[in-house]
This record gives structure tokens, C-alpha cells and sequence, in this order.
């Protein structure tokens, strides 16, 4: 007769359970659709850049330095904060703490609008030392990829706002909580891309 033991049963896997659980992916499939078509639209952004490089070398070497490298360095800091502020938004939602998911959220919102105002600064010293979209290739180039993306870190700033009074409201829960993860997921394409563009723009010649 066979007696079962518990202990070994334990450490058995039943033959009915999966193994493995398949990984999620975050959010909807209607918004990565998105993000894929925005990723492709700054690549195209990008290799536009590097061919005006090949061209007009010199005011493409020279161009970096008449800029602010603080205020880039200024904004990688923030969006790379920001990152991190919205995927603890995640996690918290996901324990069932609406208080911190609020939290963490509003620093994301601080995160985006301290984005825009140093952005702004950076215009600002751009338009005081005499800079111009039309002051030479290298500008046009620099005006046309940073203000498409202050655009959609707008864009994902109000974004964050909505999901935030969604989430004050109940709408989002522990059990119920994709269009936070679809937001999330947005915000760190915003980040990835600025990732690309200061290095690009601020710093190599």
C-alpha cells in the first residue's frame, strides 16, 4: 500500500501546476503599438541628425559648446528620477497602497514639470546669447528633436496627472491597474529617448 509523504509531496511539483507563468507585458498592446511608432519616429529624427552631421561637420562640432550642458545634464537627472518614481507608482499599486502609489505619482508630476521649466531656461539662455532655430544646420537640428521631446514630456506629464485622479478615484486598484502601466510604460520611452538625445546633441562632436 502506498502512504504518501508530505514532506516529499512538498517538494514535488504537481504534474497538473505550470512550471513556469508567462511574463505580462505591462500595460495594453494598443500603447506599446504606440511606443514602438514613437521609438521609430525619433530613430528617424536621429539618423536625420548624424547624415546633416556628416555635412556640415564644423557647426555640427562646434555647436555643443554654445549651448547649455547644465541644464541637459540638469534634465538627464530629473528624468532618470522620474523613472524611478513612476515604477515605484507601479509597485505600489500593484501591493494595493493607493497612498504611496499618489505619492510616488506627484513626484512624477513635479518630475515632468520640473522637466519643462529647465527646458524653458535653456531657451532662454539659447535666445539671449543671439540662438536660433535659423542660425545654422546644427540648431535646426538641435530645436526640431529637443522640442518634439518637451512635447511629449507634456504630453506624458498630463498623462501622469490623469492616471493620478484615476487612481484618487478608485478607478486603478491592486486588481485593476493597466492604463497605469500602459502611462508608466510611455514615461520610460520619454526617458529612454532623452537618454539618446543628450549624449547626441549635448556632448558629442
Amino acid at each position: 500500500m502506498h502512504t504518501s509523504n508530505p514532506a516529499l509531496d512538498e517538494l514535488t511539483p504537481s504534474i497538473t501546476e505550470p512550471k513556469t507563468k508567462a511574463a505580462k507585458t505591462p500595460g495594453s498592446v494598443a500603447v506599446w503599438v504606440f511606443i514602438y511608432a514613437e521609438l521609430a519616429e525619433f530613430g528617424f529624427f536621429f539618423i536625420g541628425f548624424l547624415i546633416a552631421k556628416l555635412y556640415f561637420s564644423v557647426e555640427f562640432y562646434q555647436g555643443p559648446a554654445q549651448i547649455s550642458t547644465i541644464t541637459g545634464l540638469l534634465n538627464t537627472l530629473v528624468l532618470l528620477s522620474s523613472s524611478f518614481f513612476v515604477a515605484r507608482a507601479v509597485k505600489a499599486i500593484k501591493r494595493g497602497d493607493k497612498n504611496r502609489t499618489l505619492m510616488w505619482l506627484m513626484f512624477t508630476i513635479a518630475a515632468g514639470i520640473g522637466y519643462c521649466l529647465i527646458k524653458s531656461w535653456e531657451y532662454q539662455l539659447n535666445e539671449q546669447a543671439g540662438i536660433s532655430p535659423r542660425t545654422n544646420y546644427y540648431f535646426a537640428s538641435y530645436y526640431y528633436i529637443t522640442f518634439n521631446h518637451l512635447l511629449h514630456v507634456m504630453v506624458g506629464t498630463c498623462t501622469i496627472i490623469f492616471t493620478a485622479v484615476l487612481t484618487a478615484i478608485g478607478y486603478y486598484n491592486q486588481s485593476s491597474h493597466e492604463g497605469l502601466e500602459s502611462a508608466a510604460s510611455y514615461w520610460h520611452m520619454i526617458d529612454l529617448v532623452w537618454i539618446l538625445i543628450f549624449p547626441l546633441i549635448y556632448v558629442l562632436r
